[in-house]
């Protein structure tokens, strides 16, 4: 399965190139994108996963509607038919992350118990729960999402890394290499409230 390792990879890096740049044409590559990760996870049966990419298209489509409705007071500085970036304020952060790693430790109990064959159950419960809350957070264009986007992303590089998924380690670093590109330009789109 190189070949779905190499066009994930690329669907990959472009949806998340264009949503660092603020495009909302980053949803249309997002869409592919989740096919193809699910064929590729399927494949490795992982199937935390791969029910993440069912997951991630629905959250996509919400992401989508978001960045392009948004309420009078949600409007960016330069452009009133777009979402400016937010924040999530200091308070909210102790609960996602908590109800983060409690839905982990559950599904990951779930797996062990019901998917004996699932090859990373513990790992793959961390990072579907993690990329839920950076996709909510993505969905919401809260600038936080590229601190969680980076967490991902480790987590994969490591989980793909013991699967043999080479390809995807690569893209792995790329992902980090822009996760903190767009954390510094997200956050001044946020300061310029755009």
């Amino acid at each position: 399965m190189d070949w779905m390792q190499i066009v994930s990879a690329v669907l990959g890096l472009t949806c998340v190139f264009l949503a660092g740049r603020n495009s909302k044409s980053n949803f249309y590559v997002g869409y592919a994108n989740n096919i193809s990760l699910f064929v590729l996870y399927l494949t490795q049966k992982n199937y935390s996963i791969v029910i993440l990419q069912v997951v991630a298209l629905v959250i996509n489509a919400f992401g989508h509607y978001r960045w392009t409705h948004p309420k009078e007071e949600e409007r960016s500085a330069t452009d009133e038919k777009k979402l400016k970036v937010g924040q999530v304020d200091s308070q909210t952060w102790p609960g996602l992350i908590l109800i983060t790693w409690v839905f982990a430790v559950a599904w990951a109990m779930f797996l062990e118990r019901f998917f004996p064959g699932d090859s990373s159950p513990w790992l793959g419960s961390f990072v579907m729960m993690t990329s839920f809350l950076a996709q909510y957070l993505s969905a919401q264009k809260l600038w936080q999402c590229w601190i969680v986007w980076l967490v991902v992303n480790v987590l994969y590089l490591i989980m793909n890394f013991y699967s043999g998924l080479y390809v995807m380690c690569g893209v792995n670093a790329l992902y980090i290499a822009n996760g903190i590109w767009s954390l510094i330009s997200w956050k001044k789109l946020h300061s310029r409230n755009e």
